[in-house]
Parts: C-alpha cells; sequence; structure tokens
C-alpha cells in the first residue's frame, strides 16, 4: 500500500498524529499498522470505544491497517460469550478489521519459544518465591528490592526447570518465570517482573494443550511485533510498563529493529456517574444490581446500543473528547450532547404518553375519528407523513394538566385555558373529574373545528402545544426511564460503590403510543415529541417497551 504522510482535513490533530505524521515523513514505517487488543472477560465499555475509534479511525485516515487480536493469556476469565460480543461491538460500531480476528493464544509456541531464547541468554530464571515473599524482596517505591535467591540458576537448570513447567510438573503458584533486569529499578515493573505462570485451565481456543500461560506484558509486545504493529497505543496506566515493552524487543533478535513496534500512551476515558472497571462492572451483573451486561443503564457498548445509541453518536463522542495525556473526569452532558445531536436529526417523530390522564372533547360527535397526517420528521420532508388520529377520547400527559394555571407564563392546559394538540386542533378544558384521592382523572374539554393544523385560516394562535394519543387506538406501551446509575459523580472512588447506586435509575410506566408504533423496530431510536428520545426494547419480544435513550435537554431524568 502507498505511503500516506497526511492527516485527514476533518479530523483535528493530536499527539499521536503528529507522531505517525514523523514516523512516515522518515519512512520509519511505509504504512500505519495498529490493533485494539481486548481480553476476552468481558463486555466493552465506552471507554473501550475511544480505543476503538482512535486505533481503527487511525487506521483508516492513514490508509493504513488495524487488527483486533484477542488478549486471551488468562483462560481462567476468559469465555467465546465475550469474543462473540467483541466482534458484534467493533462491527457495529463501523469498523473492519484487517483480516481474520487474531489471538494471543495463536502465539503461544512463539512466546514459549523466545521465553527460552531470554533464559538462553541469561535474561530470564524460574523463580520458587511464593507470591508474599516476591511482594517483600520486591521492595517499595522508595526502597530498591533485593535480588531473588533463584536469581543465579545457571541456564542450564533454568532451561530445565522451564521445561519441567511446560510439561505440568509444577503447582499453580509454585514457580513462575521472571526476567532478570533490575532489582533496584525506579520502576516497579522492571524489578525482576514475571514472564511465565502455570494455570490448569482449559483455554477457549486452545483446550488443554498448555498449563503455561505468559504475562499481558510479555505478550503484548511480542504479538504487536509478530503482526507488524507500528504504533502501539495503551492507557496512561501502562506508561512505566512502556520500558518492560522496550526491553523484551530488544532483547529478541527477531524485533531488536528500528522499525519494530513503539508504544504510545494516551488518557483513558473516565465518565460522571460510572464505573469504567470491567471488574466492577462484573461485579454489578454478578451481584444482580443490573440486568446484565446490555441493560441499558450501563456503560457498556452493547447497553448503549439496547438504550437506542447509535454508533454514529458514540464516533461523534469520541471525537469531541479527544486524545491527550491529561487524565479528566468526562461530563455525562458531552455524551448525551453527542447522542441528542444525532438523534435530532435522525430520528423520526411520533408521540408517546407515558403518564396518562383521559381527556374527552364533549363538542366532538360520538363514534368518530379522523385521520390527520403529521410529518415523520418537522425538518426533513423526505422522511414523508405518519398518520395519527383524533376523536372524542384523548390521553394527555397528566403533567400537561392543572386545574389552576401557577401563573401566565404556564404553557400547557388548565381550567378555562386553551393550548393546541400536537399537530391537530385548539382545545379548551372545561372541568375535570378526580378519583378519592384528588388525583385528576378525566378532563373535559371543548374543541375549535376550525383550527386544524399549524397556520389556521382565522389567524387564531395560542401559546401552549401538548402532545396526545387518541384513545380509541391507541397501544398501551411500557417505558422504562432511565436515569444515571450512580448518585454520585465519581462512584469508582467511593468505598462501597455499590451503596451509591441510584434508586431512581430506573423509572417503569404505562402509557400509551401512537398505533403507528406496533411496528417501531428494536433498537432504533424514536424521540416521543416534548418526551425525549425513545427505543423499542430489542429483548422484549412483541410487547411494546421502549426505553429512554435521552432527554430533549440536558438530563435523562427530567422533562
Amino acid at each position: 500500500m502507498s505511503q500516506n504522510t497526511t492527516v485527514a482535513v476533518d479530523k483535528p490533530t493530536n499527539f499521536i498524529r503528529n507522531i505517525i505524521d514523523e514516523d512516515l515523513a522518515t519512512h520509519k514505517y511505509n504504512k500505519v499498522h495498529t490493533r485494539f487488543p481486548p481480553e476476552p472477560n468481558g463486555y466493552l465499555h465506552i471507554g473501550h470505544a475511544k480505543s476503538i475509534c482512535l486505533n481503527f479511525g487511525l487506521a483508516e485516515d492513514y490508509q493504513g491497517d488495524c487488527n483486533l487480536r484477542f488478549d486471551d493469556t488468562n483462560p481462567a476469565k476468559e469465555d467465546v460469550e465475550y469474543v462473540e460480543a467483541i466482534k458484534k461491538d467493533v462491527a457495529w460500531l463501523g469498523f473492519k478489521w484487517a483480516g481474520e480476528p487474531c489471538y494471543s493464544s495463536n502465539y503461544f509456541q512463539k512466546f514459549h519459544d523466545y521465553a527460552v531464547e531470554l533464559i538462553s541468554k541469561g535474561l530470564a530464571y524460574v523463580c520458587f518465591l511464593n507470591a508474599e515473599e516476591t511482594r517483600a524482596y520486591r521492595g517499595t517505591l522508595t526502597e530498591p528490592g533485593k535480588d531473588s535467591p533463584y536469581r543465579e540458576t545457571s541456564v542450564e537448570e533454568n532451561l530445565a526447570l522451564f521445561a519441567k513447567m511446560r510439561n505440568g510438573e509444577f503447582k499453580e503458584g509454585e514457580c513462575v518465570l521472571r526476567a532478570k533486569i533490575d532489582m533496584a529499578s525506579s520502576f516497579m515493573c522492571m524489578r525482576d517482573p514475571t514472564l511465565y505462570r502455570v494455570r490448569y485451565a482449559e483455554h477457549h481456543q486452545t483446550g488443554n494443550t498448555w498449563c503455561i500461560y505468559p504475562m499481558y506484558d510479555f505478550a503484548h509486545c511480542i504479538s504487536d511485533a509478530i503482526e507488524g504493529v507500528t504504533h502501539s497505543l495503551c492507557t496512561l496506566e501502562f506508561q512505566d510498563n512502556r520500558r518492560l515493552y522496550d526491553w523484551v524487543l530488544e532483547h529478541l533478535n527477531d524485533f531488536n529493529k528500528p522499525d519494530r513496534p513503539f508504544q504510545y500512551e494516551f488518557s483513558r476515558l473516565n465518565l460522571e456517574y460510572t464505573v469504567m472497571s470491567k471488574r466492577k462492572l462484573h461485579q454489578l451483573v454478578e451481584d444482580q444490581l443490573v440486568l446484565g451486561w446490555n441493560d441499558p443503564r450501563m456503560p457498556t457498548i452493547s447497553g448503549l446500543r439496547r438504550r437506542g445509541v447509535t454508533p454514529a453518536a458514540i464516533r461523534d463522542f469520541a471525537d469531541r473528547i479527544g486524545i491527550s495525556k491529561v487524565d479528566s473526569m468526562t461530563e455525562m452532558g458531552i455524551l448525551e450532547a453527542a447522542i441528542r445531536d444525532d438523534l435530532n436529526v435522525v430520528a423520526p417523530r411520533t408521540m408517546g404518553v407515558i403518564d396518562p390522564i383521559k381527556v374527552v372533547i364533549e363538542n366532538y360527535p360520538d363514534n368518530e375519528v379522523e385521520s390527520i397526517n403529521a410529518p415523520v420528521h418537522p425538518q426533513n420532508e423526505a422522511m414523508g407523513k405518519r398518520e395519527i388520529f383524533f376523536g372524542k377520547e384523548l390521553y394527555i400527559d397528566r403533567a400537561d394538566f392543572v386545574e389552576e394555571a401557577p401563573n401566565r407564563k404556564w404553557q400547557r392546559l388548565a381550567l378555562d385555558k386553551e393550548v393546541r394538540l400536537r399537530n391537530a386542533y385548539i382545545v379548551k378544558a372545561e372541568r375535570m373529574e378526580t378519583d378519592e384521592h384528588g388525583n385528576v382523572t378525566t378532563v373535559y374539554c371543548s374543541y375549535d373545528p376550525d383550527t386544524l393544523g399549524k397556520n389556521p385560516a382565522d389567524g387564531r394562535k395560542v401559546k401552549g402545544v401538548i402532545h396526545f394519543v387518541e384513545a380509541s387506538k391507541a397501544l398501551p406501551a411500557e417505558f422504562r426511564l432511565y436515569d444515571r446509575l450512580f448518585t454520585v459523580p465519581n462512584p469508582a472512588k467511593e468505598e462501597d460503590f455499590e451503596a451509591v447506586i441510584n434508586p431512581d435509575s430506573l423509572i417503569i410506566k404505562q402509557g400509551f403510543v401512537e398505533p403507528s408504533m406496533q411496528f417501531a423496530e428494536k433498537e432504533t431510536a424514536y424521540q416521543f415529541e416534548r418526551e425525549g428520545y425513545f427505543c423499542r426494547d430489542s429483548e422484549a419480544n412483541e410487547a411494546l417497551v421502549f426505553n429512554k435513550t435521552v432527554g430533549l435537554r440536558d438530563t435523562w431524568s427530567q422533562k
């Protein structure tokens, strides 16, 4: 593929793009090759989406390649379910990986052989310190570590011991293979880190072929080098580990070359009112505090998809927050705005009454229902018209009626006050009925038959416009109103993050929708006028269940 040294004109630059531009200009590489390397031990979340957009986006912009590589070196926590979910999420976001998906497990034999090479060079040894002893020998941030008593074992004996590890002659935890680097290093990750450990667990790709598995820091850099990756992009928590990344590649004959991969770090996504730790997300699922990984309250890509968020909105969000080396907390409002801005353009309009009360139009003919054409989208005539209905009995939202208007600015319905029903007539509230608790059950109105449409012939205007559905054709529907999962902006800082879960993160209402919504597509967002964006739930079978995607204003929970 031809060399490309330019940045796409519609993409803001950042320090990673500057590095790539320099590398291409100096012919360090002829083509950009990135990778997205998730561990298949859970579902992807919005933080992973930032990395996906970065890695695949750079490959697209520079006409290069991006691999999807599963970092499957810990069989005890991995599952094929997660592999398939990750593939689905990446593809749904609109990206295509180069060739077939890659797996670190494809290289298990090579990892083993490279470990043997390091042992043969006197750069790795088998250590029998237990976990507690290893911590004690490692030292602290202010004190150097001490050499393991096994550090000077001969090359020949280390090769034999590593062969015994490979053959299953040691118990889990009995020994590990460690790199021989520097126990006095100011970087803790360089104090003879573990390269291999014994683990008796069936692997989803290799079965029981192996009983030793490489550590991430050893496998990751070698996988990059094997695949021809040029720019290995990681989040800032791996900044110190870059020293080990370089050390491994520099000490292996096959990879100690100027065009080998190099690691660069960027800030991870920290999003308000949620957690980005896969361990904590696992805990939420296992403790049944959410209804699975794709619960619409979860920050997972599958949860966002079920909620009605589009791939375009997520990609736009990734562009808005940008790439830097500064750790910060991203406001939830930035994600909400990206979702809202996208859906405002693409979402069809409809009407749904979430908390209904009945309206009776007393001067409308009995047993008559009329059809009215309303726009599917007020700014996009190409989306066509939809059929709504008007009759003697309607439903409106309870919040749209009060007995007495609280002030002159009140623009909804009140006794002796007029409003326009969306795309229909002007009505005036005349009287009401209540139940034994004083709750309004029915509002009796009159209508003006000469006021159909937005521009009535007589020029009458009213300030208030409210939505409605005609009662005889309305379809019962369940509305799931989602709010933020936690009550504090940074739940990860709490001693017990489960203690700050928002008890009102899900409120369920029973209401009504237009009859056309019987054919609403699942996971496709619609704007319920004046209420917000909703999508039909993907797991509700034939029932009409609508998940709230985002509100029309700044928060999910407010109208």
